[in-house]
């Protein structure tokens, strides 16, 4: 068995398809001295798969990271190769392993990051949008008012986003999407890399309807690539619905009362009705 230099190395390991593990991964995972994982009942069927079988299998989470930290620097310092694991995808990406690489550069200690699977590239090659700048928001707030807080604040963000989410939260987060971003494009990949991988490619305010009328969209892990906000598309965030009546209702109604009435109707962001119908107010438009 190959004898590692001591240091902290970053493993990346498949998100689904078993085949993604690189040459290079097996090689150090095979010659780890210790292998920390996530969660070690999760990671021993795929180290059997891969034929390791001799390093020692440490658990290193989210509750026990700064605990941990401290011993896999000793460790580290006595000569020992460690070789960190997520349950899935590359460590770090909305995984512990931060605080960890933080303190090991600290001490002066090397760390090797391993390229690999990771979901939010995956996402990216499959979308279809902008991928010459984007940005990761990892996983969206669980409560409403901060969810809506995060996506208004996104609103007018010009790189192409990605989010990671749950099969449960998502029917609400595709309603939150649908009030903030409209009729913005979408690309939802769920199970990726693996036998019923599936994309839902729509709009944000269809995005609930395509997700109830697949039963499969309750099972697997899903990444939510949205398309950038553009300046030049003069993009409202409102439905050319919603836009058609707020136009409507200013021919005859107060800018606050036409804004409040679209909104209760479309189930708009009413903050983002009041700016738009500020605009039109502003442009003077023949109606």
């Amino acid at each position: 068995m190959e004898e590692l230099e001591p240091a902290l190395y970053i493993v990346p390991t498949p998100i689904g398809n078993l085949e993604d593990i690189t040459f290079r991964a097996v090689r150090i995972l095979k010659s780890a001295r210790i292998i920390c994982a996530e969660d070690t009942r999760h990671s021993r069927p795929l180290l059997e798969h891969l034929g390791v079988s001799s390093p020692v299998l440490e658990s290193f989470h989210d509750h026990n990271e700064t605990e941990k930290a401290a011993r896999i620097i000793t460790w580290i310092q006595e000569g020992k190769s460690v070789a960190l694991i997520s349950d899935a995808g590359t460590p770090l990406i909305s995984d512990p392993g931060y605080h960890l690489v933080v303190a090991c550069v600290a001490a002066g200690i090397r760390v090797v990051p391993l390229p690999g699977p990771c979901a939010v590239i995956t996402a990216l090659e499959a979308a279809g949008f902008p991928t010459d700048r984007f940005c990761f928001e990892g996983f969206l707030p669980v409560k409403e008012k901060a969810l809506y807080d995060r996506l208004e604040s996104l609103r007018h963000e010009t790189r192409t986003m990605v989010f990671y989410e749950t099969p449960r939260r998502m029917p609400e987060t595709a309603k939150a999407l649908a009030r903030v971003f409209g009729d913005r494009e979408i690309a939802v990949g769920r199970e990726m890399t693996k036998t019923f991988e599936t994309f839902y490619r729509t709009t944000c305010e269809k995005l609930a309807e395509a997700l109830a009328q697949d039963p499969g969209s309750v099972k697997g892990e899903m990444v939510a690539v949205l398309y950038p906000w553009r300046e030049s598309s003069q993009e409202s965030g409102l439905s050319a619905e919603a836009l058609k009546l707020l136009k409507l209702l200013m021919t005859e109604l107060p800018v606050k009362k036409a804004a409040r009435i679209v909104s209760e109707i479309h189930g708009c962001s009413k903050n983002e009705v009041y700016r738009e119908a500020l605009t039109l107010e502003k442009e003077k438009p023949d109606f």
